[in-house]
């Protein structure tokens, strides 16, 4: 089995450590390193088999693959710490945003790096994200960066030029749906639903619809189109929607998010 050192024992670290357990990694093959004594405290209580650290030179010593789950400003600083136990052939995979290839490869020299933008339905193991290469990673390693943020979700490759689209369009995403459900349960208390009815409703609504959409084999305009008759009340709703811009908002929200990007991780990402 793989030995895996998750350097940040955070919202996303920890969901990645429950989601690598329930997928069959063993407790002793993991290595945790966080800094906060409560958080350690925290992840000692609800995973009792894992060794749980506060240096990432501990966890770090005699792993397969290093997984940066700190911040990004963090990511020097662990690297550092870590680098004088880092394994020769140990797998570097950063989900830290922004953080190119190119300043994880001078910050671990030799050893294969793996880049990872996933989102944070991965708290709840329904993320996707996607991964890009560096220099020396081969095949192999770019599959064991899949098996553990699988672990969590979906993933795709992308060559790395492309992480910035795909923080605007998955990363951001999970906060444009959020926003959308802010709206609608405001339309329901506005045409006369009592706002606990209107969030149920809500809720339950886009979790169906999603459901119908990862479980199904139709597209999206495929979905839409069943749900509208001609002339009916979701056909006068879409047009409301299209009237006003709706499709022209998501796009321009996805263009800002990916320039965004571009523009914190120096236009090289």
């Amino acid at each position: 089995m793989t030995r895996i050192a998750l350097l940040g024992g955070g919202r996303m670290g920890e969901a990645l450590l429950a989601g690598l357990l329930d997928a069959g990694w063993e407790g002793e093959e993991i290595a945790v390193a966080e800094v906060d004594p409560d958080r350690r405290r925290v992840l000692e209580e609800r995973f009792p088999g894992v060794r749980v650290v506060p240096s990432p030179a501990w966890a770090a010593a005699e792993a397969d693959l290093v997984v940066l789950a700190v911040k990004p400003a963090d990511v020097a600083g662990a690297l550092e710490a870590s680098g004088p136990t880092l394994p020769e052939g140990a797998v570097v995979l950063s989900i830290a945003a922004g953080i190119t290839i190119a300043e994880l490869e001078a910050r671990a020299p030799g050893r294969p790096v793996v880049r990872a933008m996933p989102n944070t339905p991965a708290l709840v193991r329904k993320g996707a994200a996607a991964v890009a290469g560096g220099t020396h990673a081969d095949e192999a390693h770019l599959h064991l960066a899949e098996q553990v943020l699988g672990a969590v979700g979906i993933v795709v490759r992308v060559p790395e030029h492309l992480l910035d689209a795909v923080t605007g369009l998955s990363g951001s995403g999970p906060a444009y749906v959020f926003l959308l459900a802010e709206a609608l349960v405001e339309a329901g208390v506005l045409v006369g639903l009592s706002r606990d009815v209107s969030d149920a409703l809500v809720r339950q609504t886009l979790l169906g619809s999603a459901t119908l959409l990862a479980e199904g084999t139709e597209s999206p305009d495929a979905l839409r189109a069943a749900v509208t008759s001609p002339g009916g009340t979701t056909a006068a709703g879409l047009r409301a929607l299209e009237d006003r811009g709706v499709r022209a908002a998501v796009l321009a929200a996805v263009a800002a998010a990916t320039s965004r990007s571009r523009e914190l991780g120096g236009g090289s990402g």
